[in-house]
């Protein structure tokens, strides 16, 4: 089995703006969901723990599995937003003019100005599945949302411009796992008090 966890909480800015890759700290309420995961989880005997690089994830990982392995591994990093990261949706409309709209009607290949596409994303991010699943179990990833979804889209068989379709929560655990007949989720967005 394969549980892919979201990061906990982080700050968000009013209006809101992309974050992308930008190291942005756990709030004191991220902290507290990771640490619930830790509680709920602390039976479950995993063979590794593999985080992105980014201080979001390494921190909800060292809480949710205190004590274990945590192996950095850089393919799980979120998506590139490249010259977009850090602005708001309207400033993006202003200084990228029909490319908000562009990347609407083509979620999957639109690639922001410096950025990746989530048809990139799927690509890194499905081998990694891939080879966890043909690895020991079980296993904890802890990425970000844009991650998590692209690679479940690409490895369920998903259309992959309908990811944000797929709501994950801070904090929101999924758990997937490749069988004889392919992969099946187990769960989608679960939370440590309905775990």
């Amino acid at each position: 089995m394969i549980y892919l966890l979201r990061h906990g909480e982080i700050t968000q800015s009013s209006p809101r703006r992309f974050v992308g890759r930008r190291d942005l700290p756990l709030t004191e309420l991220g902290r507290t969901q990771a640490a619930r995961w830790g509680e709920r989880l602390r039976g479950v005997g995993f063979q590794v723990v593999y985080t992105s690089p980014l201080s979001r994830c390494q921190d909800t990982a060292r809480l949710a599995a205190p004590g274990r392995k945590i192996v950095v591994e850089p393919h799980w990093q979120e998506i590139s937003l490249g010259a977009w990261e850090g602005l708001s949706t309207e400033e993006v409309r202003e200084r990228f003019p029909g490319q908000h709209q562009a990347r609407g009607e083509d979620l999957a290949g639109h690639r922001p100005q410096g950025g990746e596409s989530f048809a990139q994303v799927a690509a890194r991010v499905a081998p990694l599945l891939e080879a966890l699943a043909d690895g020991p179990s079980p296993v904890l990833v802890v990425a970000h949302s844009g991650v998590i979804r692209a690679g479940l889209c690409r490895v369920l068989g998903l259309p992959l411009g309908h990811l944000l379709r797929l709501e994950l929560d801070y904090a929101g655990m999924c758990l997937v796992e490749r069988g004889r007949q392919g992969w099946k989720l187990h769960g989608f967005n679960l939370r440590p008090e309905g775990f």
